[in-house]
């Protein structure tokens, strides 16, 4: 009996030793890795990682930190991608005396030598700096030695930290593919989290399974539940232009506290529910109490501005008020930290100081106005079944005037009344109403980018071509225009950088109209010559109609992609062209009108051309006709930009008549 007692114990130790050493993996030289050039499933990586094993737990001690151990070995195959060599580990310090540490960092380094021999490269401790950023957070960072084409780097560490709100998050994807990616969460019963996994990709593996005991807190066992996540062949993220933050897009696991037991076997809840979130908001001195400081503007507010009658005018010139008064100190954020007095005295604040005092002046003025709180594009999306009041990181203002609906944001002075920057716009946003329950609302955008540029020229006999160019902005274009107008101390400033900018095209005379009326397009007309052609003795010329609206590169370049196109408002783009040409010239060739279409009404791109009496027609229109398109509208999208490409290529031909 007590021989198979013994065998036994055995036989259990040796199942928990393989049990460990397939799950992290072993720090042991492998030829295979070094001779591997390229990674089949993509050639055109730089970079692989070769393994990836992650584990974290919580503690069984009285600090109860939640402790992450990490380690990868990584393939570079070429200079591009040394930089993977550069590791920095981010940590938090919080306002009291918890804080986030690392430890047991180690790493190789294998390369060859110039005789082909592996040489085998440790990271010296010495090597290791860190810096603190700010007074909340540090880095941690290294540079792995000896990188050069073909090593193979294998680095690893261990975190502790005091925060377990977030059990550690696990990235999954990389810009580099991965052959292996492995985590493996211990998580003690006394917590529950609610997970989610981001992302397009499926895991290949995902394991549960229950650990007796694992866990002690004041002399109470608990058992634990491990959670073993895998993914195999992980395609590398791209990221690409006409997106919001990757993070909502990369495939991750992520953890939110949801409730805890204590000591007694209490269940004491954590996550919060939206009447939460609305009590905390309307109580909550640095954003409640603001939107009712209407005290603060009843003696500000001029007796003209609020004698106005009509509420949209009214509105509007409140909103105008606040925008001049202020200057945006680039800080995000949805409340007052010090209260809108005193940024209203200083004249400067953030995002909630601004935005805020918008509420208060417009509720002053007798116009009921709502906060609404969102998170921004960079920010990533929000977690809408689990409310976080952390996810949210900006707040706007909401008017109904004559049952129509107005989005403000006050911090920058180019913005016109009802139009939210880009970065707002981003799926939906929470309304904060003082007297009544939350909700979402969409946030869209009901202004598009438009422009219409159009140019009236004429080729003179020396090969010169003089005319007008007028371009019309309006909309997001406007913005952009006015805030590309603005970088520079005058509108001469602009046009003389604009004109040496241009190459064979000088800007005689300029004139900018509306640049301070936000409201209306901003309209610019130049005055050109064009050093187009040496002369008109030759037999003949070509001209190219498209050159002023040219597109030379496709912005959709993956051959798939897994997120959607958020343009953040549809686009509209026009281009008239007349051009006269002197008697005896013939056009030989021409640019074939073309019509194409998106699928489900999604935009268009149409050309037409007219030649009569010496004259070109030319005309294009462009527009996309969603500010979103799904994964699977990509393709198309992709095409037809290569079409307008293709056709942009094409132009006049012009031959002396015989």
């Amino acid at each position: 009996m007590q021989m198979k007692r013994i065998l036994l114990l055995i036989v259990s130790a040796l199942f928990w030793f393989n049990v460990q050493a397939q799950a992290d993996f072993k720090n042991v030289f492998d030829q295979d890795e070094m001779d591997m050039k390229s990674y089949n499933k993509d050639t055109s990586a730089h970079a692989l990682v070769l393994k990836e094993f992650g584990k974290a737990y919580i503690s069984s001690d009285e600090k109860m930190m939640l402790v992450y151990q990490y380690h990868v070995r990584i393939k570079i195959f070429d200079s591009k991608t040394f930089d993977k060599g550069d590791v920095y580990i981010r940590l938090y310090h919080g306002d009291d005396e918890l804080f986030e540490t690392v430890r047991d960092i180690k790493g190789i380094t294998y390369s060859k030598d110039a005789q082909g021999n592996i040489a085998k490269t440790e990271l010296n401790s010495k090597q290791i700096y860190s810096e603190m950023r700010d007074k909340h957070h540090e880095v941690v960072k290294f540079a792995m030695p000896n990188i050069s084409n073909g090593c193979v780097i294998d680095y690893s560490y261990t975190t502790e930290s005091p925060y377990r709100f977030n059990f550690h998050t696990w990235v999954f994807q990389w810009d580099i593919p991965k052959l292996y990616s492995e985590y493996e969460a211990h998580i003690p019963a006394i917590y529950d989290y609610n997970t989610s996994l981001r992302g397009g990709l499926k895991l290949s593996k995902n394991d549960t399974e229950l650990e007796r005991e694992c866990f002690s807190l004041y002399g109470v066992k608990a058992d634990c539940t491990k959670i073993n996540y895998v993914m195999k062949d992980v395609p590398a993220f791209v990221e690409e232009s006409h997106m919001t933050s990757p993070n909502n897009y990369i495939s991750a696991i992520y953890y939110e506290l949801a409730a805890r037991t204590d000591q007694n076997g209490v269940k004491l809840k954590i996550t919060q529910d939206w009447k939460d979130i609305d009590r905390t908001l309307k109580q909550s001195d640095y954003f409640g109490s603001q939107m009712k400081r209407k005290d603060l503007f009843k003696d500000r507010l001029s007796v003209a501005m609020l004698s106005i009658n009509d509420t949209l005018m009214k509105a509007k010139a409140v909103y105008s008020y606040i925008q001049k008064w202020y200057k945006w100190n680039n800080t995000y954020g949805m409340e007052s930290n010090d209260g809108i007095k005193k940024a209203f005295d200083g004249h400067s604040g953030s995002v909630g100081d601004i935005n805020l005092s918008l509420v208060a002046a417009l509720s002053a003025a007798g116009i009921a106005t709502e906060a609404v709180v969102l998170s921004t594009r960079e920010n990533g999306l929000i977690n809408k079944l689990y409310p976080v009041m952390s996810d949210f990181n900006y707040v706007v203002v909401r008017v109904n005037i004559n049952n129509k609906y107005y989005l403000l944001d006050a911090t920058d002075p180019l913005l016109s009344f009802g139009m939210l920057p880009l970065r707002c716009i981003n799926d939906q946003g929470r309304v904060m109403s003082l007297n009544r329950p939350s909700y979402w609302i969409d946030m869209v955008q009901t202004q598009k980018e438009a422009i219409t540029t159009a140019l009236d020229l004429t080729l003179q006999p020396d090969g010169k071509i003089k005319g007008i160019i007028v371009i019309y902005s309006a909309g997001y274009a406007a913005y952009e225009k006015r805030r590309a107008i603005k970088r520079f101390n005058s509108v001469d400033e602009y046009v003389e950088n604009l004109d040496e900018k241009l190459t064979k095209l000088k800007i005689s005379k300029s004139e900018i109209s509306n640049l301070d009326s936000l409201e209306n397009s901003v309209i610019e007309k130049y005055d050109v010559i064009i050093d187009a052609y040496k002369s008109l003795d030759k037999d003949g010329f070509s001209f190219d109609p498209a050159f002023w609206v040219r597109i030379k590169e496709n912005p959709f370049k993956l051959s798939e992609r897994s997120y959607p196109v958020d343009l953040g408002s549809i686009y509209d783009a026009k281009l008239i062209l007349t051009l006269h040409y002197p008697e005896g010239f013939n056009i030989s060739s021409q640019p074939v009108p073309v019509g194409i279409a998106l699928p489900y009404q999604g935009g268009l791109f149409i050309t037409n051309v007219a030649v009569e009496n010496n004259v070109v027609q030319y005309s294009q229109i462009e527009q996309l006709k969603k500010a979103i398109y799904a994964p699977e509208e990509y393709p198309y999208l992709k095409e037809l930009y290569n079409k307008i490409i293709q056709n942009q290529k094409a132009t006049f031909v012009f031959n002396k008549k015989p």
